[in-house]
């Protein structure tokens, strides 16, 4: 549900997902002054909530992974998206996952920095899911169960590093941790029981195990901890990986997570109807992802509106708030619109919020 961090109600009615389009001449040098100068934006459009726009990485999972002991990467792990190949790493295990001082660390410190004790600095990074689920992918099981002949032990693994970043990032500061999670978007539809053969011919069985490696990464986790899920069916330069209703996935997710929040695409048909919110637990807030950051036309204001109040015959309007679907960049080619644009669409969100709950 939501907490209060610095004064701050968590999460807001206005959300902003994670990333942001890149200066092309971002690199190490000049990101300190380019995360500085997203933090100012962000405060300026309103928000209380900022992020470093995932100025620290190429792409929105993988650095996060190379970041763990036992995992390397290397060039061409490309992946087919609708009418596009993502042009992503290849991420492999070396041995078994370790813990180790996490580089994101360092990133979250420079912009929660910037953010001051006024406003709230989130970090955004891939869930335990999404690690698996990348360990486990046809060109990996193999390698995988060389390290890991019982699954078991890789989720237990994965759950304990992940742990152990989490508490590096509290003992940092961080307050308010997002997963971003395409494994529940990836779990349904058509292609689904092609994609996880390797785990269960029983879809059922994947989504027990996506649920319990989430769920034990966080235990333990600190009370004043804010922990949301983004749940994203692909988001590369502008395509989507993945398409399916949330029916089939909501009795695990969003009836069993333990998370405070979720954020959830739902910017167009491929993520089906409001009806599964029914199932989302009391302790939960959501986050309707309504406005797209995949194109650069802006929504029309009232039927965004009239899509909240349809959400809300399923779940409450208090425990809803608006967000854009995904970020504008999950990865560093980001999506097809421009800067402006961009901001464009972010004040629409505030627009939009401000009318629903009030200021």
């Amino acid at each position: 549900m939501t907490k209060t961090i610095n004064n701050i109600s968590i999460p807001q009615r206005a959300n902003l997902v994670g990333s942001f389009l890149r200066p092309k001449d971002l690199n190490a040098e000049n990101a300190d002054r380019y995360v500085s100068e997203l933090v100012s934006a962000q405060r300026k459009a309103g928000f209380q909530i900022v992020t470093d726009g995932e100025f620290n990485r190429t792409f929105w999972h993988l650095d996060f992974f190379w970041g763990f002991g036992g995992v390397a990467h290397e060039a061409g792990g490309d992946v087919t998206f609708n009418g596009e190949t993502a042009r992503l790493d290849k991420v492999y295990l070396t041995g078994k996952l370790t813990p180790q001082p996490h580089p994101f660390i360092d990133a979250f410190k420079r912009v929660a920095r910037y953010a001051g004790n006024d406003v709230v600095a989130k970090l955004t990074v891939p869930a335990p899911a999404q690690f698996f689920q990348q360990l486990t992918i046809p060109q990996n099981f193999l390698s995988t169960r060389a390290f890991y002949p019982d699954l078991n032990d890789l989720i237990a693994d994965i759950a304990a590093v992940y742990r152990d970043f989490i508490q590096q990032f509290y003992n940092a500061g961080g307050r308010f941790l997002q997963l971003d999670d395409c494994t529940w978007g990836a779990v349904v539809g058509e292609a689904a029981a092609q994609r996880y053969r390797n785990l269960s011919p029983n879809l059922d069985d994947v989504k027990d195990q996506l649920l319990k490696v989430n769920n034990l990464s966080l235990e333990g986790r600190p009370a004043d901890l804010f922990v949301a899920s983004h749940i994203c069916r692909g988001n590369y330069h502008s395509t989507w990986f993945s398409s399916g209703a949330y029916d089939s996935v909501a009795d695990w997710v969003f009836a069993r997570e333990n998370v405070d929040a979720l954020f959830l695409e739902y910017d167009d048909e491929r993520s089906g109807g409001f009806e599964p919110l029914a199932k989302v637990s009391a302790d939960k807030h959501v986050v309707l992802g309504l406005i797209t950051t995949k194109t650069p036309e802006l929504e029309d204001k009232q039927t965004i509106i009239s899509r909240i109040h349809e959400a809300a015959k399923y779940i409450p309007l208090e425990r809803l708030s608006l967000s854009p679907q995904c970020g504008f960049a999950s990865c560093a080619v980001g999506n097809k619109l421009s800067v402006d644009q961009q901001w464009a669409k972010i004040a629409l969100v505030r627009e939009i919020a401000d009318e629903v709950w009030g200021k």
